[in-house]
């Protein structure tokens, strides 16, 4: 797992500050180790393979099912149908363990996750976390959020409603492309001061620095 040192922590509140000396924009930093813990994932995965048990015996040969039983009941054994019922619950049961266990390895289970998924649950907790953190909580309704989500290798912007209004999503994309660019690299702190280096620029152009603005958020970087 990619960490923030306390010398990144320091670049980044840095960043942060000398951004917001060129705007009115108040730029908050939020980096978190994930932004899920996709538990669904893991069962939707161990329900299908529970599924494909009875497909998988569908196309055995009818010989390999005989010998298969003649091993476990007895070659003169009647196989009924309790106990057809009995031997498909336990093979269930156990692939269905089997998978939901594998996939508690968080490793896994990321790698096995949809990159769509892992894009929709990165978004909605950085929504989540600028509804509390900065949405409407300056005067000129100039708040951006910055939020980094580590083990899913996304970062999402959220800007408040007069940004929103003046900047097209689309201009944001350097500031995405150079952080997410130096995460894969193995050097997070550096991707989050690039990254805020631009949307200060951004910010500097549509919402130049008036007199009467003041620091109303904390230019200190978060880590969940």
């Amino acid at each position: 797992m990619l960490r923030l040192s306390e010398a990144d922590h320091a670049l980044v509140t840095a960043a942060v500050t000398e951004a917001e000396r060129k705007s009115d924009g108040e730029i908050v930093t939020i980096v978190a180790d994930r932004s899920d813990a996709y538990h669904d994932v893991g069962l939707h995965y161990a329900v299908l393979a529970m599924l494909l048990v009875p497909a998988m015996f569908a196309f055995v040969p009818q010989a390999l099912v005989d010998w298969a039983m003649g091993r476990m009941l007895g070659w003169n054994a009647m196989l009924t149908r309790g106990t057809l019922m009995a031997l498909l619950f336990i093979k269930l049961t156990a692939v269905f363990l089997i998978v939901r266990y594998a996939l508690a390895y968080m490793p896994l289970r990321l790698a096995l996750t949809p990159g769509a998924t892992k894009a929709r649950r990165v978004r909605r907790r950085a929504v989540q976390f600028f509804k509390v953190g900065a949405e409407r909580r300056t005067v000129g309704r100039t708040g951006v959020l910055l939020y980094l989500s580590l083990a899913e290798h996304r970062a999402e912007i959220v800007a408040d409603q007069a940004i929103h209004s003046k900047v097209a999503p689309e201009l944001w994309g350097d500031a995405m492309a150079a952080l997410i660019a130096a995460v894969k690299a193995g050097r997070p702190g550096e991707g989050m001061v690039k990254a805020v280096a631009i949307i200060g620029d951004v910010l500097a152009e549509h919402f130049p620095k008036s007199g009467t603005d003041r620091n109303e958020l904390p230019d200190r970087l978060v880590e969940l």
